[in-house]
């Protein structure tokens, strides 16, 4: 790669997202709940995250999907929690700063971080553990 530029196409999301999961599957937190849990069939997994992030940066009316169910449902069998998120965050960024730079950029780890924040959020409200009135936030505020 010549140099790093912003988040403009499809393709640039499929390198991030290729590139984030990469990270993801060798990392020693997250790769046993994706891989050892989840079960996670990364050849329909993929595509599902490019369509989340083209309509989350873009807007584009590509994703379909109840992010949140199904990471509710997943903390019923396994640990998912700052630790978790942290690093899931931790590598987004790292991935984004190591391939793009621009305002579509800086827009998508702002993203991932209130993502992150809602996941954690939902998580822990299903689990029953306190969640402060500052905090609430939407279904929606985790689909972009």
């Amino acid at each position: 790669m010549t140099g790093r530029h912003d988040i403009i196409t499809r393709a640039d999301i499929e390198r991030l997202v290729d590139t984030f999961y990469g990270r993801v599957r060798a990392d020693e937190i997250l790769a046993p709940i994706f891989d050892d849990v989840a079960h996670t069939d990364w050849a329909r997994h993929l595509p599902k995250m490019y369509d989340f992030w083209e309509t989350v940066l873009f807007g584009a009316p590509a994703y379909r999907g109840q992010p949140i169910g199904i990471h509710v449902e997943l903390a019923t069998r396994v640990s998912i929690g700052q630790r978790e998120f942290g690093r899931w965050l931790a590598l987004f960024v790292a991935t984004v700063d190591a391939a793009f730079l621009g305002p579509q950029a800086d827009e998508a780890k702002r993203r991932a971080a209130r993502i992150a924040h809602v996941m954690q959020h939902h998580i822990g409200n299903a689990a029953g553990g306190p969640v402060p009135a500052a905090t609430r936030h939407t279904q929606r505020d985790a689909e972009g």
